[in-house]
């Protein structure tokens, strides 16, 4: 399958060389939209019905921002797409596709098949703000900051825990340690301001490591 990459401005999703970006070919069936810019880039695509396929790289934004919405109806050859990445750890093999609900089934088809050529592990995911992944984690970190504030455990213990009773590589505090407590911020402060969800409010310590980081500390 032939495809152009459009690279608008820093990537979550590709941040270094990857197979996908380096095999791309200046034109071809499938449009990637890659970077912070990626919605305005696609505002401007004079021509697209061109593409099987317009893939646009998301933030926790709903892709109908982009797109716009229409009595439920909405859907297109126009996809989201996100590449899992926890913080500032490097992203993981698992793209989250974002699809409307009159989304072409031949574009949908078309990006799985991309991602996936190029040993890219696919989900797929209704027009929702956020992602899957952080969807379903983010208010269980939440809770592990807050039981740490309530000294439930200390880190070290909640962290071994989880480990050998559930199995997990990592334990909550230590990960997000690893990857970033302000970068944990900024999802969930998303995630809080679009849902209204108590669950996804940045817990305390999230919020003075961002207060930090906005001091330069």
């Amino acid at each position: 399958m032939s495809y152009r990459v459009i690279q608008t401005g820093d990537s979550r999703s590709f941040p270094e060389a990857h197979p996908l970006i380096d095999g791309a070919s200046a034109s071809g069936e499938v449009l990637v939209l890659a970077g912070t810019g990626a919605g305005r880039a696609f505002a401007e695509v004079a021509d697209r019905t061109a593409y099987v396929a317009i893939l646009i790289e998301l933030g926790t934004e709903c892709l109908g921002v982009h797109t716009g919405e229409s009595r439920g109806d909405e859907g297109s050859n126009a996809l989201g797409f996100a590449r899992f990445r926890l913080g500032d750890a490097k992203p993981s093999d698992l793209v989250e596709i974002v699809r409307q609900p009159g989304t072409a089934p031949e574009a949908l088809a078309a990006a799985r098949a991309l991602f996936e050529a190029h040993g890219l592990k696919t989900a797929v995911c209704g027009d929702f703000p956020g992602r899957i992944v952080d969807r379903l984690v983010r208010p269980y970190y939440n809770a592990a900051l807050g039981r740490l504030d309530a000294k439930l455990a200390t880190a070290s213990d909640m962290d071994l825990t989880l480990k050998l009773g559930l199995g997990y590589p990592d334990g909550p505090i230590e990960l997000l340690e690893r990857t970033g407590l302000a970068a944990h911020h900024d999802v969930t402060s998303a995630l809080h301001e679009a849902l209204g969800n108590p669950a996804y409010a940045p817990a305390r310590r999230a919020q003075v490591a961002k207060a930090r980081q906005l001091k330069g500390r």
